[in-house]
């Protein structure tokens, strides 16, 4: 297989991975994404060309301002890298309109999974904008029926509804943030039904081991959506 594919996709990765990284830096804030030229966030200097390529811009300033010298967040990077890793890799598995309607839906994940992971946070619009994308090109990334996942998004908001509705009945609380059943529904749009218990089985015990590994009670808050959207990846790559 030509590697240039996948090259491409890495870098058309990293560029959307950019967006998402100022969106979710920009949403964390109250604030809009800015819709015109970047600018420093402390000294408000608008940058140049160059430190606007992702990834290799960051390593260009090492990872601070120019001018001021404040730092940039690291995110900016991690976000970038792992937009690009994604891409690529869905290219790698399927080099056709397949691999990058499962690009799409991976890069989709990713805003989402991370101010959960960051803020406890699944954006509505967000959620929504993944399930209008799973609806029109959600079979070509995973070749699920339309019945399938309408199927899906139906029972994926429905299941854990109800089980967030019956845990807040019997323990008097939430057990759930009401994003998680509208998170799940969106990624049915795409999978179809069949997959749901898996991406729920790989989720909660993905959650399971974070929480062991980092000695977590069972009264700590648990970013599901990110883990969602983690076993979401793993079940179709």
């Amino acid at each position: 297989m030509s590697l240039l594919p996948v090259a491409a996709a890495a870098i058309a990765g990293a560029i959307i991975g950019s967006f998402i990284a100022t969106l979710c830096v920009s949403w964390s804030r109250g604030e809009q994404a800015s819709a015109g030229r970047s600018r420093c966030d402390s000294c408000n200097r608008e940058l140049s060309v160059v430190e606007l390529i992702p990834i290799i811009s960051w390593l260009y300033v090492r990872g601070r301002c120019r001018t001021c010298g404040a730092p940039i967040p690291g995110l900016h990077l991690s976000i970038e890298i792992t937009a690009a890793v994604l891409a690529a890799i869905a290219i790698a598995l399927q080099p056709n309109t397949s691999g990058t309607a499962l690009g799409l839906f991976w890069l989709l994940l990713l805003a989402p999974a991370v101010l959960d992971a960051r803020h406890h946070w699944l954006p509505d619009p967000l959620t929504l904008v993944l399930a209008l994308a799973g609806l029109l090109v959600g079979g070509i990334a995973t070749g699920a029926p339309l019945v399938d996942r309408l199927i899906g998004g139906a029972a994926g908001f429905l299941s854990l509804w109800v089980i967030a509705l019956v845990y807040r009945r019997l323990r008097g609380r939430e057990g759930l943030g009401a994003g998680d059943p509208k998170f799940l529904g969106a990624i049915g749009l795409w999978t179809g039904w069949f997959a749901l218990p898996a991406i729920l089985l790989i989720a909660a015990l993905a959650g399971l081991g974070v929480a062991v590994a980092q000695g977590r009670s069972r009264l700590d808050r648990m970013p599901f959506g990110t883990l969602l959207a983690g076993a979401a990846v793993v079940w179709t790559a």
